[in-house]
């Protein structure tokens, strides 16, 4: 099979709970872009937030937000924010039963509160720097949200909308976190649209990922790889499943592929 691009996942799949990846991986990322092959990174990250870890690994492409946003080498080919009265909504949910919501536009990031231990630890963990409290002048371009300090059995809350489902992140210390995913915009549907662009089949697509927010575009492509550490969840919608985000996943399952040495 001939393969013409590849879709990585940033937490969990490329970087380590550290922030920091294995030097195998991006030796993996330097022997498929020689071979031509397109990259892409599709996270749920805000792209804002980027551009360090995207020029070290000399990546131009991404999808973020988890689909809501995508760039290919400069050219925006995909901008879907959420409904304005949905965020609305969970902004209320959340006041009344002391969530959290960090919601995030294509320039910042934008959070109920800056003291909220909560807070705090998730902005540390993921290492965003460009934050402000919540502002009413950007509910209309909101293209993705986290719900912090949320229990499994308050997710019930927030399914006011048939189109959005919560996915729990999959990292240690943010189990009580969840991404706000849209069904209708996701990273398998924004894989679709960067397919279509390129003019890609599906089957010469490959995809990393470790968390259920990447179950879509795992779907999606024609060789999918679930990380070791991934949500047990995730195995399924996988067709290979390869070693964990410590121990260079990305690399042994690209050599399993015959993609690299």
């Amino acid at each position: 099979m001939t393969y013409k691009i590849l879709f990585l996942d940033i937490d969990g799949t490329i970087l380590k709970p550290d922030h920091a990846y294995n030097p195998k991986t991006k030796e993996a990322i330097q022997q498929i872009q020689s071979q031509g092959i397109e990259v892409f990174l599709a996270t749920g990250r805000p792209t804002h937030e980027l551009s360090d870890l995207a020029n070290d690994l000399q990546i131009e492409s991404y999808i973020g937000y988890n689909g809501a946003y995508a760039v290919y080498k400069e050219e925006n080919i995909l901008d879907a924010p959420m409904k304005r009265e949905t965020v609305e909504a969970y902004l209320q949910i959340a006041k009344e039963h002391g969530h959290e919501i960090i919601l995030y536009t294509s320039e910042k990031n934008y959070v109920t509160s800056l003291e909220s231990p909560f807070m705090k630890n998730f902005m540390e963990m993921f290492q965003l720097k460009n934050t402000d409290l919540v502002q009413e002048d950007v509910m209309s371009f909101i293209l993705g949200a986290t719900i912090l300090n949320l229990r499994a059995e308050d997710i019930k809350l927030y399914e006011i909308d048939e189109d959005i489902r919560l996915s729990q992140v999959n990292v240690n210390g943010a189990e009580n976190c969840y991404d706000v995913i849209r069904k209708s915009v996701n990273k398998g549907e924004a894989v679709k649209i960067v397919l279509e662009r390129l003019n890609i089949p599906s089957e010469q697509a490959i995809a990393f990922g470790d968390g259920m927010n990447d179950k879509e575009m795992l779907e999606t492509v024609g060789e999918s790889f679930a990380m070791e550490n991934a949500n047990p969840d995730l195995f399924q919608y996988a067709k290979h499943r390869t070693i964990s985000v410590s121990e260079a996943g990305v690399y042994i399952g690209l050599q399993q592929l015959g993609l690299v040495k």
